[in-house]
């Protein structure tokens, strides 16, 4: 199982930027996925997360700019990040949870998208 991540980038403050992260394996079911991201010299925290029924929760920090969505038939979970702001700069990844063929229930990252938002 990998996961692949794409969409970080430079932008400017007030600017949008949407993260994709698609997942490749055999799962017999993906349950939560998430974004994180780790800003240098910082712990990796929780952006936003998403059940497999739709619910969703946000850190306060990007709550009413950020909104994260999932696919799964495409197996895929996105970011849509609005009015970025420079504290927003950090390397962000994807996570998810899954269930395999051989009933293990595991957690994947992906491999990071740096996001760098300038004034």
């Amino acid at each position: 199982v990998q996961l692949q991540a794409s969409g970080g980038g430079l932008v400017q403050a007030g600017d949008s930027l949407r993260l994709s992260c698609a997942a490749s394996g055999t799962f017999l079911r993906i349950d939560d996925m998430k974004w994180c991201r780790q800003a240098p010299g910082k712990q990796r925290d929780l952006v936003a997360q998403i059940t497999r029924g739709g619910s969703t929760d946000y850190a306060d920090s990007v709550k009413g700019r950020f909104t994260i969505s999932r696919d799964d038939y495409k197996r895929s979970v996105s970011l849509q990040m609005d009015s970025l702001k420079l504290e927003d700069t950090a390397v962000y990844y994807c996570r998810v949870s899954g269930l395999l063929l051989d009933w293990r229930q595991l957690d994947f990252w992906g491999q990071g998208t740096q996001v760098t938002v300038s004034s």
